[in-house]
């Protein structure tokens, strides 16, 4: 990451610039997630879907100034569509193509020196921007959740400790790592406990997910739902080595009891945790802790996270609703975002003068602290594991 982040010196990048990362899962995600970190730039996760009209969107309302892609992925043809755009974002002042110019830009890393690369890291706080992640958003044009060092390091730091992480473990991610689920419960999570990462693929591969298991030895395994159903589904399940594995988290939407019950016998995940959170909340406000009933391991998300407050409320008054009550979720801490990047308004909505984030989800506590998720106040699409 070092010779990364020196040659992002080179391209004559400063503390702030926003420099895009449109790719799937590989090796120089990672690099890149670190290398911009530790010189103090804000990286911009772009969808692999993005269209063209999306990906113009974004690089013109986060100001980017260099976009790291592959030349395609899939049917996906990111340089002519890049190319295309770059006429109506003149900001954009370079793209790097990972399969073209990446040992040419690492190159770049000779003109920098140690002192200067260093100068650069001292300047760097806790509270400053690391990352803006477009949501979907329910309404109107995709809003730039800006993430700090803070938010991210530290919820990635207390995932880990819930799931017993050490520099022992082996962690299989085929989740994406634009999405917080694999940049932050993923890498985030490893390195603050010193866990190998292991990445199967670019894309979701049941069956390359499971020889990875396998081969590394992985002792965790993240995934959505349907990753898991599509994985227990494999019709040679039975033949793939899983004895490794010990725990893992499952995010993104509701887990059906069988499926839960099939992942612990049949992957041998008897210690799975559930997470939920929003992208706004660097994204874990609440997780199960190892050893949670059965019961509750599927009917809830677990419990507040560490550090972390958590209040449901009567949407119409404000008022905290008993428990047992459905109300709107809220969190406040250190996970909550810095702000939606240019854009006071939406940030006004969501982020209330007490410094609580409203969720916009539904759900009730129990008498022993557990969170369920009843619903949405404006409905919600799941699309590819996406919400």
């Amino acid at each position: 990451t070092g010779e990364a982040a020196k040659a992002l010196l080179a391209l004559g990048l400063v503390k702030g610039d926003r420099v895009g990362i449109w790719s799937p899962n590989r090796y120089e995600w990672t690099i890149l997630q670190f290398a911009t970190a530790r010189i103090g730039l804000i990286l911009v996760n772009l969808n692999p879907a993005y269209s063209a009209n999306e990906l113009g969107y974004v690089l013109e309302q986060a100001e980017i100034k260099v976009v790291f892609a592959p030349v395609h992925y899939k049917t996906s043809m990111y340089r002519e569509m890049l190319i295309n755009v770059q006429a109506t974002c003149p900001l954009l002042e370079q793209v790097i193509y990972f399969d073209l110019d990446w040992d040419q830009f690492l190159q770049k890393a000779g003109t920098i020196s140690s002192i200067v690369l260093m100068s650069a890291e001292q300047m760097v706080q806790m509270d400053d921007p690391v990352n803006i992640q477009y949501t979907s958003g329910t309404t109107g044009f995709p809003k730039g959740v800006t993430l700090t060092h803070h938010n991210i390091l530290n919820n990635g730091y207390f995932i880990g400790i819930r799931l017993n992480y050490s520099h022992l473990d082996r962690v299989c991610i085929p989740v994406p790592f634009y999405h917080c689920f694999g940049m932050v419960i993923g890498n985030m999570a490893c390195v603050a406990h010193g866990a190998c990462m292991v990445v199967p693929n670019d894309g979701f591969d049941p069956a390359l997910t499971l020889s990875a298991v396998e081969k590394e030895k992985c002792t965790s395994l993240y995934g959505v739902p349907t990753m898991f159903i599509a994985e227990l589904e494999l019709p040679n399940l039975d033949r793939y080595d899983l004895s490794s594995l010990r725990t893992g988290v499952m995010a993104g939407s509701p887990c059906p009891i069988e499926i839960m019950k099939k992942v612990q016998s049949k992957m041998n995940m008897k210690e799975v945790s559930i997470c939920y959170g929003m992208t706004e909340t660097s994204p874990v406000s609440t997780q199960t802790i190892i050893g949670t009933p059965i019961a509750k391991q599927v009917s809830t998300v677990g419990t507040v996270q560490d550090h972390l407050e958590i209040k449901i409320i009567d949407k119409e008054t404000g008022m905290i609703v008993p428990r047992g009550v459905a109300g709107e979720l809220c969190t406040r801490g250190y996970s909550v975002m810095l702000k939606y990047w240019n854009n006071p308004e939406a940030t006004k909505d969501v982020i209330d003068d007490k410094g609580w984030l409203h969720s916009g989800d539904l759900a009730t506590m129990d008498l022993d602290g557990y969170i369920n998720i009843t619903g949405r106040i404006k409905d919600i699409i799941i699309r590819g594991g996406e919400n």
